[in-house]
């Protein structure tokens, strides 16, 4: 059996809803600091659902782990920035999602439209 490349293994890893939750989060934190609830509801505004604690602030503590985020008190509230880190691997995910979704819109496009298939064979 072959090993996966490590380069490989990452990028399946972020294609994940996990990685793609980090990449949001990334995305988010590259354009204002934010807190957990501002974060949750900004990609809510996305999604057309706000995320629930127990998915935003799990997500949040990988983030720190990884050193791609980082937090300052303000009074009882943790307001999350960007690390030089986060935005070099913030960087690498705008070009894998990228690439990706450009694949992905090409394919869907080629599929042959049932409808049109079907008049032209009449």
């Amino acid at each position: 059996m072959k090993k996966k490349s490590k380069k490989r293994e990452n990028a399946s890893e972020h294609l994940e809803l996990k990685g793609f939750l980090s990449f949001l989060i990334l995305h988010e934190l590259s354009l204002k600091r934010l807190c957990g609830d501002e974060l949750s509801a900004n990609i809510g505004k996305r999604r057309g659902t706000s995320l629930t604690p127990g998915t935003i602030y799990p997500a949040l503590k990988r983030l720190r782990k990884k050193k791609l985020i980082a937090y300052r008190r303000q009074g009882r509230k943790k307001v999350y920035s960007l690390t030089e880190l986060g935005e070099k691997e913030l960087e690498k995910l705008y070009t894998l999602f990228s690439a990706y979704f450009y694949g992905l819109k090409h394919k869907i496009m080629r599929k042959p439209d049932k409808a049109r298939t079907e008049k032209k064979k009449k």
